[in-house]
């Protein structure tokens, strides 16, 4: 199976696009660290428990990149993975809805992304959490584009890398989104 010169770039520059991601989140995550820092200095961080959907969203993450790595190899044994990629999408959706309303949680609890009452740990909560939805939005299409394909059996020889490239990015976005859950629960 020979690939063009179009497949054969894919590859690096969907790399290149997670190391871009990647170096958007570290940048964050770093003023987060020197914010947390300073206000910590002057005893006026103040620590936010984390929403229970945040911990349930994890959980769809984690189940539909398992289901997502199934799906893989029963293309690669030639048959459509079509059942698992419609639960996989269904995961993502809810995991992109379990975000939502852990925002929710957080303004009936009075904690807002700015304006009256708000605070710069609270803001940083919000941007870090909706800058990977935002990611995770865009997965779902990708989740979307990948299902419709797979219905119309168009993931066959060279374009099974197309597929295995959509799922690669679904598994970084789970793998951010378990480093994320991590930093904001050490550095709370």
């Amino acid at each position: 199976m020979e690939l063009t010169p179009q497949q054969k770039a894919a590859r690096p520059l969907l790399y290149l696009g997670l190391a871009s991601i990647a170096m958007s989140f570290a940048g964050l995550t770093s003023g987060y660290v020197v914010a947390r820092s300073a206000l910590m200095a002057k005893s006026e961080w103040q620590t936010i428990a984390l929403p229970a959907w945040f911990y349930a969203s994890t959980a769809m993450v984690a189940l539909s990149s398992g289901l997502l790595y199934r799906a893989q190899r029963v293309l690669k044994a030639g048959t459509a993975p079509t059942r698992e990629m419609l639960v996989v999408l269904l995961l993502g959706l809810l995991f992109a809805a379990f975000q939502v309303m852990g925002w929710s949680d957080l303004t009936s609890q009075n904690i807002y992304f700015t304006g009256a009452g708000s605070r710069p740990e609270a803001s940083w909560l919000y941007v870090i959490t909706w800058f990977h939805w935002m990611h995770v939005l865009v997965g779902n299409i990708v989740l979307a584009v990948m299902l419709r394909r797979t219905r119309k059996g168009y993931y066959v020889g060279a374009k099974q890398l197309r597929f295995t490239l959509g799922a690669q990015f679904w598994h970084f976005l789970g793998f951010l989104w378990f480093y994320l859950l991590g930093f904001l629960l050490i550095l709370r």
